[in-house]
């Protein structure tokens, strides 16, 4: 009896993905896999509660904004396969075998900064920037450490002095800080 990936995908479907993504084969499989576990209804898509099941985000302090930027090109509170393996491809390892556009220096930058960017405005306020922090290392200092750090940070990112950090603000503060590789996974080796 074969699993369940290799039943629902069509080899069609998996050189399309394998295309856009840069996955191999084996990997699509897997993650389509861990996909259907994760649909609990069996309905084909993914809502914010299915991927909280996956201990790792349901423990992680900011899990709730990265399962929020997996929504972020879903106009329906669901994500269906398709739109899964695309933003996981954001982490996939810079390789030119994969496909440039999806994991890019600039995609994965785009990622990161959805999750300080709240409000989705374009922009991350101090108050964005307080909130995450709050959630990443607000237990371990107090709020005025906290609060001075936030300030700090917009104070040295924010190059055009409008209080807030745009994306190439962003961008420009993190150039050197090799992004391409610190927001790699190694999937399913």
């Amino acid at each position: 009896m074969g699993n369940r990936s290799s039943v629902m995908l069509r080899d069609d479907e998996i050189t399309a993905i394998q295309n856009e993504t840069g996955f191999s084969c084996n990997q699509i499989e897997r993650l389509y896999s861990r996909f259907t576990n994760l649909d609990k209804g069996g309905t084909g898509a993914l809502n914010q509660e299915d991927f909280l099941r996956i201990p790792e985000l349901a423990i992680n302090p900011v899990g709730e904004r990265i399962v929020a930027a997996f929504f972020k090109e879903s106009s329906d509170d669901q994500v269906n396969f398709r739109q899964f393996v695309r933003v996981l491809a954001k982490f996939l390892p810079p390789n030119s075998k994969k496909s440039p556009k999806l994991n890019s220096e600039t995609e994965k930058l785009a990622f990161a900064f959805s999750i300080y960017d709240q409000d989705n405005d374009g922009f991350i306020s101090k108050e964005e920037l307080l909130s995450v922090l709050t959630l990443l290392i607000g237990a371990n200092i107090n709020a005025d450490q906290l609060s001075s750090i936030a300030e700090r940070t917009i104070n040295e990112a924010d190059l055009d002095g409008d209080e807030k950090i745009s994306f190439e603000e962003f961008r420009h503060s993190l150039e050197r800080a090799g992004v391409e590789q610190k927001m790699s996974i190694r999937f399913l080796h």
